[in-house]
This record gives structure tokens, C-alpha cells and sequence, in this order.
């Protein structure tokens, strides 16, 4: 590499020395030029005919390219949101269902715990009721053996006491009167 480069720095030198530094070769003569101009009238020629529609065609299809995909990055962002709002009124739909849901069920317990409540308080009243029914044939059965005790043990005593035997329907009689007398003192004392 050295060799190459050291080879070209001679070759210049060797050149420099055979034309010396006149002023007629820092110009350049006038077919050069003329064929320079020709040259880049060529090259701009083409250029402009070919290469710049070309450039302009492919910076078209590019800006095009990235207008569409702005748009379509637009349009989903959009629909982004769109399903983001669905999305966020389904949640508070379904919130509010939930809600109405467990207010129902709370509903249907209070109606329940009522019904139940009530259905008790019926069985509790019907079983006092037969309590108390029970307690008054109880008494009334109890009623019913004391006036037969007493009807006997007035017939005895009267018996003894007038001395003579009461037919039925006088001893039957006789004790009625004696128990209506001792149920409307209370006592039996008058």
C-alpha cells in the first residue's frame, strides 16, 4: 500500500515538473467546456426526465404510505376507544344488574324471613289456641265430674237429712239448683 501510494506522490511530482506552473494550464480551454456543459446538460437531462419522477413517485407512494397508516392507526385508536366506552358501560351494566340482582335477593330473604315469621307466629297462636281450647274441655270435663260429685254427696245429704230417698228427677233437680247457687256465689257462701 505504501509502495502504491508512494508511486502515485512520484507520478505527480514527475508531472508537476514537466509542465511547470503556467497560468494557460490553471484554466480550462474552452472544448473542455463546451463538452463539461454538454456533459451536465446530459446528466440534468436525464435527471430531470428520469430520476426526479422517479424520486417524486417513490416520495409520493411513501407520504402516501404513511398517511395510511396514520389513518389506520387513527381509525383504530378510535375504535380502540369505542370498545374501551362498550366496554366500560357494559361493566357498569353489569354492576347495576349485580346490584339489582342482590337487592332482589335480599328482597326475597326479608319476604321469606317475613313469610316464616308470620307462618310461626300463626302456629304459635293456633297452638295456643288448642292449649287453651284443651284447658277449657279439661275444666269443663273437670266441671262436669265435680257437679256429678256434688250431686251425689247432696243427694246423700239430703238424703239423710229429710230422711227419705229422692226420686231422679227431684235429686236432679235439687243439685242443679245447689250448683248454680255455689258457681254464682263463687264460693259456695252466701
Amino acid at each position: 500500500m505504501l509502495a502504491t501510494i508512494s508511486f502515485i506522490l512520484r507520478q505527480a511530482e514527475e508531472t508537476t515538473e514537466e509542465h511547470g506552473n503556467d497560468p494557460a494550464h490553471l484554466y480550462p480551454h474552452w472544448e473542455e467546456l463546451v463538452v463539461g456543459a454538454l456533459a451536465f446538460a446530459v446528466l440534468f437531462f436525464f435527471v430531470w426526465k428520469w430520476v426526479l419522477p422517479r424520486l417524486r413517485q417513490m416520495l409520493d407512494e411513501r407520504r402516501e404510505k404513511i398517511q395510511g397508516e396514520l389513518e389506520r392507526a387513527e381509525e383504530t385508536r378510535q375504535t380502540a376507544e369505542r370498545e374501551l366506552a362498550e366496554y366500560r358501560e357494559r361493566l357498569a351494566a353489569s354492576r347495576e344488574e349485580a346490584n339489582k340482582i342482590i337487592e332482589e335477593a335480599r328482597r326475597a330473604a326479608d319476604q321469606v324471613r317475613a313469610e316464616i315469621q308470620d307462618k310461626a307466629e300463626k302456629e304459635a297462636a293456633a297452638t295456643v289456641a288448642r292449649a287453651q281450647e284443651e284447658i277449657r274441655a279439661e275444666r269443663d270435663r273437670a266441671f262436669q265430674e265435680l257437679r256429678a260429685e256434688v250431686a251425689e254427696l247432696a243427694v246423700g245429704l239430703a238424703g239423710r237429712v229429710v230422711g227419705e230417698t229422692l226420686d231422679a228427677g227431684t235429686h236432679q233437680r235439687l243439685i242443679d239448683e245447689y250448683i248454680d247457687q255455689v258457681a254464682s256465689s263463687g264460693n259456695g257462701k252466701h
